[in-house]
């Protein structure tokens, strides 16, 4: 079934909240740099696009308005570029190594006591986001530094 655009970026957006923001992750993943780059454009972007076009607009030049409007909904699209990113890798499979590697965390993480969901059968990145903020929240520094 397709899924449509809209829905695409309600899931990135809630991927991006489900992702944790930790440094050791940054390195691992380019999904923290991409929730980070996106929440930026998401606050800052609107002002900027309407910064964009006033100032083409008070020029006076007969194609700055055109060129205006351009650049101010090229700016605007950014934060919605990333959110659609964001929505479309949250429903992607893990490739092999990354789920040999969920799996070992999952295993560890049960048999630490920790209150796990159910191991999914083909894991997406969205199931990883929950696994890591679980592990995040759940269990302590020395214990998490074996993979992290």
């Amino acid at each position: 079934m397709p899924v449509g655009f809209f829905d695409t970026l309600k899931r990135g957006q809630a991927y991006g909240r489900v992702w944790p923001a930790e440094r050791s992750l940054f390195a691992l993943f380019p999904d923290p740099r991409i929730i980070a780059a996106t929440n930026f454009g998401i606050k800052y972007m609107p002002p900027v696009s309407v910064a964009i076009v006033c100032v083409m607009l008070i020029s006076q030049h007969p194609f700055a308005i055109t060129q205006g409007i351009a650049m101010g909904l090229f700016t605007i699209s950014l934060p919605i570029q990333g959110l659609y990113w964001l929505g479309v890798r949250a429903k992607s499979d893990l490739p092999p190594q990354t789920v040999i590697w969920y799996r070992e965390i999952y295993q560890k993480m049960a048999d630490s006591g920790c209150d796990m969901q159910t191991l999914d059968d083909k894991p997406t990145y969205m199931s990883l986001a929950r696994l890591l903020k679980t592990a995040f929240s759940q269990l302590d520094a020395s214990f998490r530094k074996e993979w992290f």
